[in-house]
């Protein structure tokens, strides 16, 4: 064996191959030496009783904001809200400032990346500045590593750019996903369409404003042969359409936000910005819908959409105020606590089938494979403090609310980056 310099003791480990009672032993290159019943050691020990050992979580779309807007967080302070969540890598979302339309933009969200709690992966526009006028050089960002291009904030309302995209994207290997908005139908809307927009006097955004627009991409996935992903998905059309496409063998692949699956258009009520969203949280039906769709397989990944907003800029009127929460420490228990699922389930969605997505190797928890990893303590109670939340950041609309589940330490390469729910830098 080789140089032990770490080992997780007393949990149970849990990846695709299945559950079963283990030690993990991780040796000075960052790699799992072994996963046996018992592993006796004189090297650092952590423990992990009553824990579950599983790897990484990768978060499918999270907002760093750097470049252009670190008042409201930065690559450093995102990917330590990430570690202390149970993630150890993350897709950075393109709208920046500017945007991630360009090599130059791509490297140096590589380069803050390398210095990062876990690995960064910086998605691209699909267009130039997101202005859905012009397809970025797909190409050259596909060469320097990106996987994943989107014009997030804004779906491609033009529907021969994108299957132009499209078929661009099916000849090199790479992955679109879609903001669902036919802007047509959203203008002007700041809230879900329907008895709480009409009782608040809100504009609303209907549901079909997001469904037109997957049954859109979903054709011109067809006519293209292209992987389309569907970004944070929010109604029960939505999800009963990707049920459809997938049941034809189409490649589409589809993500839903704890938020639309934990919060309805009642609690804007309040007119607290801090539950105003895009796509906005909706009906019951809808939660009903998103919840079933992630149990059944529908919906392949639980992504935050984790979005900070410097306070002043958040606590504007609500019509006035941005769109967006954060969402990196309290997904995974959001999603142990409410959506009633195994907690192979939960990782599969918030581990392995995300990381598939975004195109990281998902090897499990298995001798040779890279250590990174979450150990997650699913009984775990606590209360979110937003002043306690690692983000510049304190946009949560779940602030004083009582948790069950969350990760105890996180191991990003080799490295115990999270011990005891403390970020070790």
């Amino acid at each position: 064996m080789a140089d032990i310099a770490l080992v997780l003791k007393g949990g149970t480990v849990v990846d695709e191959r299945g559950s079963r009672q283990a030690d993990v032993a991780i040796d000075t290159d960052g790699a799992i030496a072994a996963v046996e019943s018992s592993i006796d050691t004189s090297a650092r020990v952590l423990d992990c009783g009553g824990c579950i050992v599983g790897p990484g979580l990768v978060d499918l779309h999270t907002h760093l904001r750097e470049p252009g807007r670190e008042e409201a967080e930065t690559i450093e302070t995102g990917s330590r809200a990430a570690a202390l969540g149970g993630y150890t890598a993350v897709v950075a979302m393109p709208n920046t400032e500017p945007a991630i339309d360009s090599a130059a933009v791509v490297r140096d969200v590589l380069e803050h990346g390398a210095k990062a709690l876990c690995q960064v992966l910086p998605a691209a526009a699909i267009t130039v500045g997101r202005e859905g006028k012009q397809l970025v050089p797909m190409a050259e960002l596909a060469a320097l590593g990106v996987r994943i291009f989107t014009d997030d904030g804004n779906g491609v309302q033009d529907s021969r750019l994108m299957r132009r995209a499209l078929e661009y994207a099916s000849a090199l290997g790479i992955t679109l996903a879609q903001h669902c908005e036919d802007e047509g139908l959203s203008h002007g809307g700041h809230m879900h369409e329907g008895e709480w927009s009409s009782r608040l006097g809100i504009p609303g955004i209907p549901a079909e404003a997001e469904e037109l627009m997957v049954a859109r991409d979903i054709v011109l996935g067809r006519l293209t042969g292209a992987p389309v992903h569907f970004l944070h998905m929010s109604t029960a059309g939505s999800v009963e359409l990707i049920r459809q496409a997938k049941s034809r063998g189409l490649r589409v692949t589809a993500e839903a936000a704890p938020h639309h699956f934990t919060l309805t258009h009642a609690e804007v009520a309040s007119y607290d910005p801090v539950f105003k969203f895009n796509p906005p949280i909706r009906g019951d039906e809808d939660v009903a819908a998103v919840k079933a769709g992630l149990a059944d397989g529908t919906i392949d990944a639980i992504a935050t959409d984790h979005a900070p907003h410097a306070q002043e800029v958040k606590e504007a009127p609500f019509d006035e105020a941005p769109c967006g929460m954060l969402g990196l420490e309290t997904a995974l228990s959001l999603a142990i606590s409410q959506l009633g699922l195994p907690i192979d389930r939960v990782l599969a969605l918030m581990s392995w089938q995300p990381a598939r997505i975004a195109g990281i190797q998902a090897p499990g928890v298995v001798a040779g494979a890279a250590a990174s990893l979450c150990v997650i303590d699913p009984t775990a109670q606590w209360t979110v403090d937003p002043s306690r939340l690692a983000s510049r950041s304190r946009n949560t609309p779940y602030a004083g609310r009582a948790m069950t589940g969350r990760a105890r330490h996180t191991i990003y390469r080799g490295e115990p980056v999270v011990i005891d729910g403390e970020a070790q830098r």
